[in-house]
């Protein structure tokens, strides 16, 4: 039966660029010499096993990739183009897509135009009459970079108008407008490779502690992923290539940049401004790829069963409905955060951790008594190589894989990038685009992930051990009884292509959830975009607006001084003037926030952004310089 299993996701599905085996990147060669398989294939032999045991029947049908009009519409729709592909009644573009275009780079404003372009090409080919012509779009043709191998054009030659597409039919009269209300970004990129990243704060508050060339101060950059990889296509290699890859790329994980420099987690923004940062993100990741020649094909998502009850076959964000209701904070289900906790407490220090397997039968009494009651469920019968296995089988049996059936494609795409820093940009972009419930659990897994791995000398588990026993519960082989050589070799390059992919995320895990700078830019341009439409008010409503502003006059201090609201302190109001080195934790010790019984933050609230909490060591100035007419907010 698990020979003929066809439910098997993203690295089992052939290239999309040829039939042949996926070419790995040269700094895995040496690794499909040393590392041992053997842990890699019990694993494998062992959810065969559990599945056999239990009996399930899973439908055998072919994993066919979706029909071109599909995944065209598909790809404009998580883009958050939709009114471009479903029918409307107005003839311009809709104000949603009006306002996303217009904050598009002309490479990501050509990734459109090609995709649009091509769907709409499909359609006619099936005589099907298309919802909206390109021309009505985009009314310039997109110019193709002329040099593939000439060094990048340096930001600060570079004006930000010039690297933005402007040619959107109906915003082309408001585009230079809107544009002009949005002060400068400060982070730019550096002028030599030799030269670290400035800021107006960079060089004054962090120290490093480490060799700058593996800083990762890409992530302070206002030029997308996309611009500086023009040349690696046709040279294979490009400007980070020979500034980040040492003589030993090895498992020295990029640093993050401090906290000062302005830089914001997912978990961060509000759910309004994830949902822009995804639709730029989405255009982002395939003009990047695109950029470094990768292709991608998405497969059909195969039919899998779904549970309502129970814990395990259930979809995440029906556990967490569930648990929000006992816990309103949770983001994690409960559930996962017992397994990784009984694991912690007891686990670390045990040989073979998440290696050896525990006993079938006991796993499967297990499974059955958490599905049954999980409220009420003994954690301390709990043996720490059954804790282990009922982990992996939670993931395992996810109705929708822990990294999405939309991605998990793109995913094993990242394979043919042939730079490390490339891959981790990538691996980024992706993590940004799963759905919250998705990229917390993955975040929960990725760190105790990382605490296994520091406890190697006790667990024998070393990083390699680890991403090759968690590889195949989040990308699902099958061993299969009839393999010829070449199959074999087949399966062994993605075995180790899917280790390599969790090695990468275990090691640079604190940069996947980091929003790099351009992408918050492009979603401060929409916010304000977007704002810039609601200013058509009334004459009158405008009058009323400037004698109240007038009356507020005497709370408008000189430039550099903000009030902070805090509606839930004793002090509800303080005016405050910013100083260059003044953090957001200094504001909350001015309010005695220190002792309050819930943890309190600083949250930038309005302007060009929804809602974003800022870091403790963030500092002020440079985000009252990015976004002057923000509220500030202190809240838990």
């Amino acid at each position: 039966m698990s020979s003929e299993r066809t439910d098997r996701r993203m690295l089992s599905s052939p290239p999309t660029t040829s039939s042949a085996a996926p070419h790995l990147p040269p700094t895995m060669t040496s690794d499909l010499r040393r590392v041992n398989m053997e842990s890699f294939w019990r694993e494998v032999r062992s959810i065969d096993e559990e599945i056999d045991e239990e009996g399930e029947e899973e439908e055998d049908e072919e994993q066919k990739s979706i029909d071109e009009v599909e995944l065209e519409e598909a790809w404009l729709m998580e883009a958050g183009l939709s009114s471009l592909v479903t029918p409307s009644l107005s003839e311009e573009v809709p104000a949603p897509a009006e306002v996303l275009l217009s904050t598009l780079t002309r490479q990501q404003a050509a990734t459109v135009r090609r995709r649009l372009d091509n769907y709409n090409q499909t359609l006619k080919t099936r005589n099907r009459q298309p919802i909206r012509d390109v021309r009505d779009v985009f009314t310039e043709p997109d110019d193709e970079p002329a040099q593939r191998c000439s060094p990048p054009p340096s930001p600060r030659a570079e004006s930000s108008s010039s690297r933005y597409h402007t040619t959107t039919k109906t915003i082309r009269r408001k585009t230079h407008r809107v544009r002009s209300t949005l002060p400068p970004f400060v982070f730019e990129d550096q002028q030599h490779a030799s030269t670290p990243t400035h800021t107006h704060s960079a060089t004054r508050t962090h120290p490093l502690s480490v060799s700058w060339s593996r800083q990762a101060d890409w992530l302070l950059r206002d030029s997308p992923y996309s611009e500086g990889v023009a040349e690696h296509r046709g040279c294979g290699t490009c400007r980070d290539c020979l500034r980040f890859h040492g003589t030993d790329g090895g498992d020295v994980p990029f640093v993050p940049v401090a906290p000062s420099q302005g830089l914001v987690s997912a978990e961060d923004l509000s759910p309004c401004d994830l949902t822009r940062l995804g639709f730029i993100s989405h255009i982002e990741l395939s003009t990047f790829l695109l950029a470094l020649g990768v292709q991608t094909k998405r497969p059909r998502p195969p039919r899998r069963k779904t549970r309502d009850s129970g814990v395990f076959a259930v979809p995440l964000n029906s556990l967490l409905e569930k648990d929000k209701k006992k816990f309103p904070e949770v983001k994690v289900p409960v559930v996962f955060q017992k397994l990784l906790c009984t694991l912690e407490q007891t686990g670390l220090q045990t040989e073979g951790i998440l290696r050896v397997p525990g006993s079938a039968a006991r796993l499967k009494y297990l499974r059955g008594e958490l599905d049954r009651c999980c409220a009420e469920f003994d954690w301390s019968a709990v043996r720490q190589v059954e804790a282990a296995g009922l982990l992996k089988l939670f993931i395992r049996e996810l109705p929708t894989p822990l990294l999405t059936h939309t991605h998990l494609s793109t995913y094993r795409s990242v394979l043919g990038v042939s730079s490390v820093v490339h891959q981790v940009q990538a691996l980024q972009l992706l993590s940004l685009l799963l759905p919250e419930e998705n990229r917390e659990t993955l975040r929960a897994l990725l760190a105790f992930l990382r605490k296994v791995v520091s406890h190697q000398d006790q667990n024998r588990m070393s990083l390699w051990n680890v991403s090759m026993v968690m590889a195949p519960n989040l990308f699902t082989y099958s061993q299969g009884n009839k393999r010829s050589i070449a199959k074999q070799r087949e399966e062994m390059e993605e075995a180790v292509g899917g280790a390599h992919l969790v090695r990468l995320m275990i090691i640079h895990q604190d940069l996947l959830w980091t929003v790099p700078s351009f992408l918050l830019s492009q979603v401060r341009q929409m916010n304000q975009a977007s704002n810039q439409k609601q200013f058509d008010l009334t004459k009158a409503k405008r009058r009323l607006l400037r004698r109240k502003n007038d009356r507020n006059q005497i709370t408008e201090l000189c430039a550099g001084v903000i009030r902070v609201q805090a509606p839930l302190h004793t002090k509800v109001s303080m005016a405050i003037q910013l100083d260059e080195q003044m953090r957001a934790k200094d504001i909350i010790t001015r309010f005695g926030c220190d002792h309050s019984s819930s943890v309190q933050h600083l949250y930038e609230v309005g302007g060009n952004i929804c809602e974003r909490r800022l870091h403790p060591d963030c500092l002020l100035l440079d985000v009252y310089r990015v976004n002057p007419r923000c509220d500030w907010l202190i809240k838990p």
